[in-house]
């Protein structure tokens, strides 16, 4: 253990020797420029697997690219997914926090919790998060920390262990989100390259998620406790705050918030439970209900926050309310100016398609080592984790690698669900340790609220023992499902073709 502490210092110390992070995200754009310079004048290019179309660098310092980058400057921040999916969410958050509702919350949560438990419900939590698409990033994330605190721990640690949760764990879940449906088509299309009539269900890997949703949790916890807390050490701070029996005050707002709450999922429930809920699609699917979660997650937390500080009178008027969004809003500042410089960065990765050629030219390098069988797996899983570090989207990876894999794996006898399956491993454990990762400033700026020291070397270190052992665990969790041929999900087979 001395070692591997020593190792992640080193680690560290490199890391935060880089400028800050706002001066990093610069240098990033400003070398993706370069680089595409260089890519563009090599002549690297590349075919694409589905539509046979030549993908070629693209030169981000000829015309057309510095125009780009002038006028394109204003959407790449304003489109910025994370942008309007943080500050929304925030708005509710806010409310919630500044009017006592967390702080009762935490006190009450931590009188009738054992502590041991707090951080396997946290990490638990996070896995679990996905269904509400990115909105784990932005409340859970720094709920760890505030609970961490309030409980004598360490912020960092428990600000760690909920990102660990949210991202390391992203395709672990108890429940269906919106990634199966959107995974399970590229796959089916990917599958039918080879068999024209082949089907991949929604629940393709639905057995094998609920598995790893433990299983990452539980080693989440490990990392944690045994790891985590040990690197960042105690809490400078120490808080009594949460270790406070609750006033009258607010145990009469934690009953106001609890009634708003319950009336919230109720109306949510009435919404979208029958098949013409005005929260359901033409078709009866749960769309809008993906698509509007965030407005719904900060309505989630703004009207109980408000109830909570009407009732125990931190809120005597609406002037009140606003104070507390206002002040929210104004905490974000970091947030917002990593957020353009991440922006500037990621648009010109994409246009310049140095990503795109790194993804399929892993991929036909793949091809070419001539394993099979469980070696060729886990040598797919970790290229998908690789090329991970460059290139955050899901789907946007899948739509590449998939058609090349999925029907290669097909002729070895494995299923389209159990490739699937391994992709889904390797996209989630790098998640926390690549810059590219849309939430990476976020994070940041949360974690610079207990510590302003914390960089990019020091989340990077903290977060590498989480991705390392979710590699490992992970890995041979699928290992140990195809040895002994368990179904990734209903009627899906590991093996092609199927088992009927």
């Amino acid at each position: 253990m001395p070692s591997l502490l020593g190792a992640l210092d080193v680690v560290e110390r490199w890391g935060n020797r880089l400028p800050h992070p706002f001066t990093l995200f610069v240098l990033f754009a400003v070398a993706v420029l370069v680089l595409s310079w260089i890519a563009s004048s090599l002549g690297l290019s590349v075919t694409h697997p589905v539509t046979g179309k030549k993908i070629t660098a693209v030169n981000l310092l000829g015309r057309q690219g510095l125009q780009d980058a002038i006028t394109k400057a204003v959407t790449n921040f304003t489109s910025f997914a994370p942008l309007g999916t943080v500050l929304v969410a925030m708005l509710g958050v806010g409310v919630a926090d500044r009017s006592g509702l967390f702080a009762a919350a935490l006190k009450a949560l931590v009188a009738g919790v054992p502590g041991w438990l707090m951080t396997t419900a946290l990490i638990f939590a996070g896995v679990n998060a996905s269904i509400a698409v990115d909105a784990g990033y932005v409340i859970l994330i720094p709920l760890g920390a505030v609970l961490f605190a309030g409980l004598g721990r360490n912020p960092i640690a428990g600000l760690a262990a909920g990102f660990a949760g949210v991202s390391g764990g992203f395709s672990a879940n108890l429940f269906l989100t919106a990634v199966d449906p959107l995974l399970a088509g590229l796959t089916q299309e990917a599958a039918r390259l080879y068999d024209p009539k082949y089907t991949v269900p929604v629940t393709a890997n639905y057995y094998f998620m609920i598995a790893s949703t433990f299983l990452v949790t539980v080693i989440g916890a490990w990392v944690t406790v045994r790891i985590t807390e040990r690197r960042v050490g105690p809490y400078a701070r120490e808080s009594e705050l949460y270790l406070e029996e609750l006033s009258r005050e607010e145990r009469r707002g934690l009953l106001a918030a609890g009634i708003t709450l319950a009336l919230e999922i109720l109306i949510l429930l009435v919404f979208t439970f029958p098949e013409n809920g005005l929260l359901r699609d033409a078709k009866g699917g749960l769309q809008p209900l993906f698509q509007g979660m965030v407005i719904l997650m900060a309505l989630g937390f703004f009207l109980p926050g408000l109830a909570y500080g009407l009732a125990a009178g931190t809120i005597k008027t609406d002037r009140d309310a606003s104070r507390m969004v206002e002040e929210t809003m104004a905490t974000m500042g970091s947030y917002i100016a990593l957020a353009f410089a991440a922006s500037q960065f990621v648009a010109y990765f994409g246009w310049s398609n140095l990503g795109l050629i790194l993804a399929i030219s892993g991929a036909d390098l793949l091809k070419t080592t001539g394993l099979s069988g469980i070696p060729l797996l886990v040598l797919f899983i970790f290229v998908c984790a690789f090329i991970n570090l460059f290139i955050a989207s899901a789907s946007a990876k899948w739509a590449v690698i998939g058609p090349v894999f999925v029907p290669m794996l097909m002729i070895l006898g494995y299923s389209p669900e159990l490739t699937q399956a391994a992709y889904r491993i390797g996209d989630s454990m790098t998640n926390i340790i690549t810059p590219l990762m849309p939430y990476m400033p976020l994070i940041i700026a949360f974690a610079q609220k207990y510590d302003p020291r914390v960089g990019l070397g020091t989340l990077m270190a903290l977060m590498l023992p989480y991705s390392v052992a979710f590699a490992v665990g992970w890995t041979a969790l699928l290992v140990i499902w195809l040895v002994l041929g368990i179904p990734l999900g209903p009627g899906a087979s590991i093996s092609y073709p199927p088992v009927r």
